[in-house]
């Protein structure tokens, strides 16, 4: 009788909280946010300024008064006041939509691997901005159901996940993660590299902003169509604004380390996999999602090396955000695959 009540009275949330952006799906409607992790504050006066898009045009454009922040550090809380303000935005946000006057049941995507202090503070935050029962997934497990995995029967599923912090790779079957391996390369990874090279090989200081709109536009793993592209930044040696031109090979070398450890962790795992549910694999191949499986070429070299056919899902970057969708609209019969709701964890 309560279950009907609230259904009635109170919002499902899926929310896929990630270093770079933030998706949230709102049962009935879909996904009606997709923000960037960057919260604006106010130092003088302890205020939020803006969340989401507002707040990255902020990044490395503020005065002394005003920082712009990423609450979530390689997919964990490293600032836990910002981050409930950022989720509690994001739940009123969603909230406004479909209008419900009693506090929301709220499912979030966590990296696998995290600890149970790490996991507690997610809990704690969702808690803390508004949520009325507070479920937790692993991102991996959320993404393989998002992009319809047949994660509950005896077959063995490769998913990896590369986000914004960290790169998920798991192997599941029968409703459970079997291993999985947690990497902090990633997006923000990719951006370092470039700055990086910037800095050695053309001596020049760019941002991440630039970072990331060099990666978005010529970014790729694999020699292709050329491509080139204008970069605008600080000449470390004269002190004033250069302009240089950058093509592909140079975004390539870039991030060909991190690349090389992406698919070493790929192999270390691949090594530790069981025989049987390794057969099923090589059958059935490896899912890619999340935002850096949009990096071109990320695929093929993967299947080249690896000998395993990869695919690239519809939509990579919502498929955690889907998959919180799905579990939300039948919570009974995926609760196995959560990590833990109030009930579980210990009391506050």
């Amino acid at each position: 009788m309560f279950d009907k009540f609230y259904k009635l009275f109170s919002n499902d949330i899926g929310i896929d909280l990630g270093t770079s952006n933030t998706l949230v799906y709102l049962k009935g409607h879909g996904i009606v946010i997709n923000e960037p992790s960057v919260v604006a504050v106010n130092i003088k006066t302890n205020q939020i300024l803006a969340v989401g898009e507002k707040a990255k045009e902020m990044l490395g454009r503020t005065p002394g008064h005003i920082k712009a922040v990423r609450p979530l550090v390689d997919g964990v809380i490293s600032d836990f006041e910002v981050t409930e303000e950022m989720l509690s935005y994001l739940i009123n946000k969603a909230n406004k939509i479909s209008k419900k006057f009693i506090r929301p049941r709220v499912l979030v995507g966590v990296p696998s691997g995290t600890t149970n202090v790490e996991t507690r503070a997610v809990y704690d935050a969702a808690r803390s901005a508004g949520a009325r029962e507070v479920f937790l997934v692993e991102e991996p497990m959320a993404a393989a159901i998002g992009v319809k995995l047949p994660i509950k029967e005896p077959i063995g599923s490769m998913i990896i996940d590369i986000g914004g912090g960290t790169t998920d790779i798991a192997v599941i079957s029968l409703g459970g993660i079997v291993k999985s391996k947690n990497l902090k390369i990633a997006g923000d990874r990719f951006n370092n590299d470039i700055v990086s090279y910037m800095r050695d090989e053309f001596k020049i200081l760019i941002g991440e902003t630039t970072a990331e709109m060099v990666k978005m536009v010529i970014g790729s793993v694999l020699p292709g169509e050329y491509m080139e592209t204008e970069v605008r930044g600080r000449d470390l040696l004269t002190g004033l604004p250069r302009e240089v031109i950058v093509t592909d090979s140079d975004i390539r070398e870039a991030f060909s380390q991190s690349i090389k450890e992406l698919i070493e962790g790929v192999k270390d795992l691949l090594e530790t996999t069981p025989p049987e549910i390794l057969s099923d694999i090589m059958h059935r191949g490896i899912t890619l999602s999340g935002g850096g499986a949009l990096l071109a070429g990320l695929g093929e070299l993967l299947q080249s090396i690896l000998k395993i056919p990869v695919y690239v899902v519809d939509d990579p970057l919502s498929a955690v955000a889907r998959g919180t969708g799905i579990i939300l609209d039948d919570l009974e019969f995926y609760r196995e695959v959560l990590i833990g709701n109030q009930d579980e964890l210990p009391p506050r």
